[in-house]
């Protein structure tokens, strides 16, 4: 028996969607207007009721509702700075530099991880240089396990890989991006999606009953 009736499957699946676009990829002009298009603050589902979850809808929708195309270049810089630099990063995309002492890119936590995507038959077509354990492709692997959990009889299994992804692999850092993230965004529209990704990992650690493994943060 599922733990997730089929419209919560469907939501954290489409939610998944946006999250990984927005995490993984440069802001464009299209995706913001398919944003206010799509009325997609609004529609927003409730994962947790929490006040953090309400603010990050606030924060999206004012965002989405004062949009010019002038903000642009704003919203790229913001991106570019909370991810890839120049310079430091302030709050890196990529698990094993939480997760390993001397804060590499590609430690044993993403060896662990590829371990587990290639046991589960999941593959990515990615630029040669692009660690698999950025937070943005973790939303993408959760996109395809909710829509073959939505097509299937026997959940049972697929559950249990959503559960190993979450507990062992995303949410030990998770927070910790998403905290810096809220941190040190200047943009609401970042802001707003770090709160939001917030309450819908929650989300799935209240529905699921996941219990995620405790590590040591090297940031």
């Amino acid at each position: 028996m599922s733990s997730l009736t089929e419209n919560e499957i469907l939501e954290y699946q489409g939610i998944a969607r946006i999250l990984h676009n927005v995490l993984f990829n440069d802001p464009t002009p299209e995706l913001i207007q398919g944003f206010i298009g799509h009325g997609v603050a609004q529609s927003w589902p409730e994962f947790t009721s929490s006040a953090e979850e309400k603010s990050g809808r606030e924060l999206l929708s004012n965002y989405l509702g004062q949009w010019t195309v002038d903000k642009q270049q704003t919203l790229k810089l913001d991106y570019a700075q909370l991810f890839y630099g120049p310079g430091e990063p302030n709050a890196v995309p990529w698990g094993s530099v939480y997760l390993s002492e001397r804060q590499l890119l590609n430690d044993k936590s993403t060896m662990a991880l590829m371990a587990f995507y290639q046991e589960q038959g999941i593959s990515f077509e990615l630029d040669s240089n692009q660690p698999v354990d950025h937070i943005g492709l973790f939303f993408a692997v959760l996109d395809q396990m909710f829509t073959q959990w939505a097509q299937t009889e026997d959940s049972e299994s697929l559950e249990r890989s959503c559960m190993i992804l979450l507990q062992q692999h995303l949410l030990p850092w998770s927070g910790r991006c998403l905290e810096l993230m809220t941190e040190h965004a200047t943009t609401d529209f970042y802001r707003g999606i770090a709160l939001l990704t917030q309450a819908y990992l929650e989300g799935l650690i209240q529905r699921l009953n996941l219990v995620p493994m405790t590590a040591r943060l090297y940031r």
